[in-house]
């Protein structure tokens, strides 16, 4: 779709009939979309505020991004939030991404809040829609995940779906509006810019209207998961029933549904990998998962699942049934955990076990090392970001003695030798 005024006024429009009357908060980051959607709002004469976000990656460059959305913000008369990562953020080794991602959006959320602002705006555009459609491809996500980035979802906008970013770029052009380059797109060391380098141009070539046809594509697969989702309600109706708070499924009528049925009615509940949902099926009685907001627990041939709340804000704690194996994917906060299995032995523990919030005073006597340390001690030496860092939760038993530190650390006093057959199994 070409790129100009009008058309960017249409697309707001169908995403947002009253638009003119709504204010909104820009996250910007300097490139040449986000500029693009600045210059757009700003000739929209629309009520809008700038949020821009320095993460100190890249030296000097990161600065000149700042520089040049602090210009347009100054020349413009627009309200300028910057934040500025710090020490005190603690910027992870590993899954700097998803850590930058979790930072901004958590940030955006504040300032949209604060000033009493409608909706957040990113510059999304077709591209990235493709980028998130093929990622979502190899992680077998279902039918939402192929169905592209919500156009207008949690008060979050985004207007420039239907453009590609060469009409984003000649937009630019046409209009003198400055940007800067990311110069660490051009390196395909993430999965995301080795798709953006190495697959998007291929893809490109093999036909001049790829783009036009897979924004029909998705528009065709959006349709498709609306219908779909009114016959999932009605088989949701059929093969389950809610006693007080709980939902329950028979296992075995739910078996006999096709994995598309029951990885579209799991996710419901946050169980939306289907790895796990595969699990879930091939796991015997007495078998416990979790997703972010629900306990799914398998029991006399039935899938009960109560909702539950793991956010820091309101978490005390969660008693876990007297069961044999329990699945703690949920508390992953990388891959590199998956499919690590905690043995623990029953004779040195009182259950029921539990998960809860980190105390001051708790100890770990870590494997590989003899004696003890400080819970928290060993938290700081995992160098984790402070969002990581609020996620991790206590395995503990009804004394409180401390099993693990959910999913990195077991305590070497409770883990079950070999030979032992009276454990339960921590899987993640």
């Amino acid at each position: 779709m070409y790129l100009n005024k009008q058309n960017a006024q249409n697309e707001l429009s169908l995403l947002l009939p009253n638009f003119a009357d709504k204010s909104f908060l820009l996250a910007i980051s300097g490139g040449a979309d986000s500029m693009v959607l600045a210059n757009l709002f700003l000739a929209l004469n629309l009520n809008f505020q700038i949020a821009h976000i320095n993460y100190k990656l890249r030296g000097e460059e990161s600065d000149l991004d700042e520089k040049i959305v602090f210009k347009f913000c100054l020349k413009n008369n627009v309200k300028f939030h910057l934040y500025k990562v710090s020490e005190i953020d603690k910027k992870p080794e590993n899954s700097v991404q998803l850590w930058a991602r979790n930072l901004r959006y958590e940030y955006f959320n504040k300032i949209k809040s604060e000033e009493n602002l409608h909706f957040i705006v990113t510059a999304h555009h077709l591209n990235d829609e493709l980028e998130t459609f093929i990622i979502n491809l190899s992680r077998a996500s279902g039918l939402k995940g192929l169905s592209g980035i919500p156009k207008n979802e949690n008060e979050i906008l985004r207007p420039l779906l239907k453009f590609s970013k060469e009409e984003i770029y000649k937009f630019a052009k046409e209009n003198n509006i400055e940007f800067r380059e990311d110069t660490s797109n051009q390196k395909s060391d993430y999965l995301r810019n080795f798709i953006r380098n190495e697959i998007t141009p291929q893809l490109l070539k093999t036909n001049e209207s790829f783009l036009e046809n897979f924004s029909k594509s998705l528009t065709y697969l959006n349709d498709s998961k609306d219908f779909i989702s009114t016959e999932i309600e009605n088989k949701r109706k059929n093969l389950s029933q809610k006693i007080n708070s709980k939902i329950i499924f028979n296992k075995e009528k739910l078996d006999k549904e096709s994995d598309f049925v029951k990885f579209e009615l799991l996710k419901t509940y946050g169980f939306d990998d289907a790895n796990e949902i595969s699990k879930i099926f091939k796991s015997e009685n007495s078998s416990l998962f979790y997703s972010k907001g629900h306990q799914l627990q398998i029991a006399r041939n039935e899938l009960i699942i109560e909702k539950i709340n793991l956010e820091k804000e309101d978490f005390k704690e969660i008693l876990l049934p007297e069961i044999s194996q329990i699945y703690l994917k949920y508390f992953l906060l990388s891959d590199n955990f998956n499919n690590e299995i905690w043995k623990i032995d029953l004779e040195k523990i009182k259950l029921p076990l539990k998960i809860r919030e980190v105390k001051r005073d708790d100890l770990l006597f870590p494997i590989g090392m003899i004696g003890k340390k400080k819970v928290s001690k060993v938290i700081k030496e995992l160098k984790l970001s402070t969002f990581d860092e609020e996620k991790i939760k206590i395995l503990s038993d009804s004394k409180d003695q401390v099993l693990g530190i959910l999913p990195y650390r077991q305590d070497s006093r409770f883990v079950a030798n070999e030979n032992l057959k009276n454990f339960i199994e921590i899987i993640f």
